[in-house]
């Protein structure tokens, strides 16, 4: 099973996929928690270029682009190989976060994004998305107050406030058009409720896949 988490900056996605692949393995299962971007050798690199506050501009075309080719070189490397050897596969972002940070907030036309994103995962679809939502103010005051002096804010979390509103809005769109996939779950309750209906929905999910 692909199982993704999604959100904007300081929603949680991190710590909550790391609960839930530990929640997994105390119950005997193979989990693979892998990110994007920097999922891979080659992603490590690629996300020191798109994260970098420090660094040259990137054209919204140059960011999506690399942002794909990590993907592309995470679904061969990864995510593919996981999923054929029978692992649960856990990822920090996908293809979700694409369309909503490229194309809702940056404005790169959402079916170009598709069309090329169609290349790069290679068939590759998740077959359950956690979209971790609270108000954008939370999660960017969380991201500052997890700051210390050997960490830096990335370049996204220094974008005004305007653009995680519309990145908000486009997961939350994402998220209307596939209620089948997505499981959408406010992160201003408390941790443990939350931890307790993404680790109750997984197990759902997969005794449903292993029955097919």
């Amino acid at each position: 099973m692909f199982v993704t988490f999604e959100g904007i900056e300081g929603s949680g996605k991190s710590a909550h996929l790391a609960r839930l692949a530990a929640a997994l393995r105390r119950r005997g299962r193979t989990v693979t928690a892998t990110r994007e971007p920097g999922g891979t050798p080659v992603g490590q690199h690629i996300r020191r270029i798109l994260t970098d506050p420090t660094g040259p501009p990137l054209s919204a075309m140059a960011e999506l682009l690399l942002y794909l080719a990590d993907r592309a070189q995470h679904v061969h490397e990864t995510i593919q190989p996981a999923l054929a050897a029978g692992h649960i596969v856990l990822c920090d972002r996908f293809s979700d976060s694409t369309l909503a940070y490229q194309g809702y907030a940056r404005g790169v036309d959402l079916t170009t994004i598709r069309r090329l994103d169609a290349i790069a995962r290679d068939g590759s679809s998740p077959d359950l998305t956690f979209l971790l939502s609270c108000p954008v103010s939370v999660g960017l005051a969380r991201t500052r107050t997890r700051q210390t002096g050997s960490v830096r804010e990335d370049r996204f979390e220094l974008e005004p406030e305007a653009f995680h509103e519309r990145v908000q809005a486009g997961l939350l769109e994402l998220a209307r058009a596939e209620p089948a996939r997505f499981v959408v779950l406010d992160t201003v309750q408390p941790v443990e409720e939350v931890e307790e209906e993404i680790l109750s929905e997984s197990l759902r999910r997969i005794r449903s896949l292993e029955s097919v």
